[in-house]
């Protein structure tokens, strides 16, 4: 009989691209990044508002990016430019109410349980960035209210040493800071967020007899069934 073919060492092993393949295979199958189903405690409002604050934030990137293509004299004039803006400005207000929200209830549930420290550490992470996020959107209503508050503002950034580089008084850097830079943040972090929510699970209520049991293991299929003998 002829000698079975020596095992080919496996492909990928020296290289980054490989190594890092094996890695999101590892902690991000398909089956964890687009699962087809959730666990019995997710049918609850408690699971509802992180989603929320994830809508209002692409109603902010949409309606931000006609805003920036436009500019403020079209959003200041226009009617359209109006409602377009009213659009973005009620977006964030949903986002934030969202977040905050979301952020209580995961705080009361312990979210942070089972592995998930860097997951509530992302979450706030992301309330932060959004903060000063919103501060620049507010700064670029260029009226007397925004250039008020950009001088009390650039006062005290002064003071702590950052108003070299985040100069609140420029409205072209608080513009480009407004739709590049800082929405890049708030969205790199949020998809970190939403990645390890998946990698993770979600994290069961802390009366929960099994905590994770639902997402560990599942039941045999039929065709499985139907595959083994007895």
């Amino acid at each position: 009989m002829p000698e079975p073919d020596p095992p080919q060492p496996e492909s990928g092993v020296h290289t980054w691209t490989g190594r890092s393949r094996r890695w999101f295979l590892k902690h991000l199958p398909p089956e964890k990044l687009l699962p087809e189903d959730q666990p019995s405690y997710v049918a609850s409002w408690a699971y509802v508002f992180g989603m929320g604050a994830v809508a209002g934030l692409v109603f902010i990137i949409a309606s931000g990016v006609v805003l920036s293509l436009n500019g403020p004299q079209w959003y200041h004039i226009s009617s359209l430019g109006h409602f377009t803006n009213s659009v973005h400005l009620w977006s964030v207000e949903l986002f934030f109410m969202f977040t905050v929200v979301h952020l209580w209830i995961k705080f009361w549930m312990a979210a942070w349980r089972g592995g998930r420290v860097l997951t509530w550490i992302t979450g706030m992470l992301a309330f932060l960035v959004s903060v000063v996020t919103a501060f620049t959107g507010y700064l670029l209503q260029t009226n007397f209210d925004s250039q008020w508050i950009a001088f009390q503002a650039k006062d005290a950034l002064n003071a702590v040493g950052v108003g070299a580089w985040f100069n609140v008084a420029n409205l072209g850097q608080i513009f480009m800071w407004h739709i590049m830079l800082l929405p890049l943040a708030v969205g790199a972090v949020v998809a970190l967020h939403v990645l390890l929510v998946r990698a993770h699970g979600v994290v069961p209520p802390l009366d929960a007899a099994d905590t994770d049991a639902q997402l560990q293991t599942s039941a045999p299929s039929a065709s499985d069934k139907e595959g083994k003998l007895p």
